[in-house]
């Protein structure tokens, strides 16, 4: 006879399996890993590579930082030496590059290389590739000591236009943070990308790996001695699109978190056992994203206590079961995020499938943490098996890949529907090749009201999905909440869809052990 605690974990599973289970199919996750890091390639700024495989896109923004002298005095004179900005991804569909969640986009693709590198099989290289290309232009940006250049291009500006990256107009402006104005949150995630992706690039470029790791831990000295939030020092460049509403504090014990795992330096256990309380690390809050790290804190070093290497941060642990269990709708008395009627976890706010993805790697990182330790996550009277979290976060992936009520894909490119008019300006609006003549910032207002789909595939691109518990999907360039792709969306689905392209199968429910 099945015990109460069995009882409720395949009660929970049948929940998340309602809706979607008459269309489930079986899913090429090894094809859609290739475009979502192909995508990459379709958001790259700067000169493109030879081996540029979105023929579509062409060079963009090559004199970034050209505005921004630093100012160098030598024996005899002061001369300003132009800041090489060109690089780097823009974020989403607009022009501008973003330092905030592009160095939040190169940890988490860091992080699922560390964890699940040996399951991307052929795609590994690729998946490096696109790090890398984000990894370049920090080093780029945190080339100045005690400065961290964290946007090129006047938001308001831009979004005023509607223009290929390769014909941009508008101000290519550039803001930076230093000891005057500091940024701790920014500062902070830069330097967790920095000494995250120097453990990716141990083995395949140790010079390069030093290089990272050397330059993180001098940005993370900067964020730390010199505090305060980005949105505070840049508000009316950074606000309202990426504010940090959440705090610094959490970004400085991330960064610690990253410094520590890279160098195994004691100075940054030490520092966030005496910071954790200070810096909030005992909020046990169910987000993970760019603005808020705390989920993604307690998860990681979570890894240090299951593995048995240190219980020095046995309340990491608990704040990561805690988290894990407002996951688990009917598993615990916990107050816990929605899902929608197809299966879609859902949270208030724009573009939910950022949560959907971010969350989801999060349960497929604790359960490989759980399976190698043995353990489960104790949720009440219940506990959840590492299975039951990896089923939670295949249910996600499979509702994105085409598994839900609309029987679509919210990956363009990937399966026979998916959608077709996606807010993103140069994928609206025809390329260079098929129009060589400039399209200047109004005329392509004409484009986004079109309801024609666009005229260049944005392969691998994941938009932001239902807004609304009805899994409802309107399609349209207009409500960019629902239609436009980032790299921050993407990031965290890499190691998702390699793991799953490895084990395409898990155990039924019911054998979760």
């Amino acid at each position: 006879m099945a015990s109460p605690a069995r009882a409720m974990v395949v009660a929970l599973l049948l929940l998340l399996a309602t809706a979607a289970v008459s269309t489930a199919q079986q899913h090429d996750y090894g094809d859609a890993l290739r475009k979502s890091i192909l995508f990459f390639e379709g958001q790259r700024s700067g000169r493109l590579p030879p081996g540029q495989r979105v023929r579509w896109r062409r060079d963009s923004a090559l004199n970034d930082g050209a505005t921004a002298g630093v100012h160098t005095t030598n024996h005899f004179s002061t001369f300003v030496c132009k800041v090489d900005l060109s690089g780097g991804y823009y974020d989403a569909g607009d022009n501008v590059k973003f330092g905030f969640p592009m160095a939040f986009t190169a940890t988490l693709m860091s992080w699922g290389l560390i964890d699940f590198g040996r399951t991307y099989g052929p795609q590994e290289r690729e998946a490096r590739e696109a790090l890398r290309w984000a990894t370049d232009y920090l080093l780029k940006a945190t080339a100045t000591p005690n400065t961290v250049y964290v946007q090129v291009g006047d938001a308001f500006r831009d979004h005023s236009c509607w223009e290929r990256p390769e014909d941009m107009d508008t101000p290519r402006t550039v803001y930076k943070v230093d000891t005057a104005h500091p940024g701790s949150d920014v500062a902070a995630e830069t330097a967790a990308a920095l000494a995250a992706a120097s453990i990716v690039f141990r083995e395949a470029d140790p010079a390069y790996s030093t290089r990272l790791l050397d330059r993180a831990v001098a940005v993370f000295e900067f964020a730390d001695k010199y505090r305060g939030a980005y949105s505070s020092s840049l508000h009316d460049a950074v606000c309202p699109c990426y504010c940090d509403y959440d705090g610094y504090q959490d970004e400085l014990l991330w960064g610690a978190a990253w410094l520590h795992k890279a160098s195994r330096r004691r100075v940054y256990r030490d520092y966030i056992k005496k910071n954790e309380v200070a810096l909030g690390a005992s909020e046990s809050i169910n987000e993970f994203g760019w603005d808020n790290k705390h989920a993604g804190i307690n998860i990681l070093i979570s890894k240090e206590v299951l593995m048995g290497k240190d219980s020095f941060f046995t309340s990491f642990r608990e704040n990561a079961d805690d988290f894990i269990c407002t996951l688990l709708p009917g598993i615990s008395s916990q107050d816990h995020v929605d899902y929608s009627p197809g299966g879609l976890l859902f949270k208030v706010g724009n573009s939910n499938m950022q949560h959907v993805t971010s969350i989801s790697f999060l349960l497929l990182a604790y359960s490989s943490y759980l399976s190698h330790a043995n353990a489960h996550v104790p949720c009440g009277g219940a506990a959840a098996s590492p299975v039951v979290l990896r089923r939670v976060a295949k249910r996600q992936v499979d509702y994105i890949l085409g598994d839900n009520p609309l029987r679509m894909s919210y990956m363009v490119g990937y399966g026979a529907r998916f959608p077709q008019r996606i807010h993103h300006r140069g994928s609206s609006i025809p390329s260079v090749a098929a129009h060589p003549a400039k399209i200047g910032c109004k005329a392509g207002a004409a484009y986004y009201a079109s309801t024609a789909p666009n005229p260049n595939l944005l392969v691998g691109a994941v938009v932001g999905g239902p807004s609304n518990v009805t899994d409802a999907f309107p399609d349209a360039r207009a409500v960019f909440q629902q239609s436009e792709p980032t790299t921050y969306m993407n990031a965290p689905l890499l190691p998702l869809l390699a793991y799953f392209s490895a084990h395409p199968s898990l155990p039924q429910a019911g054998n979760d052990d």
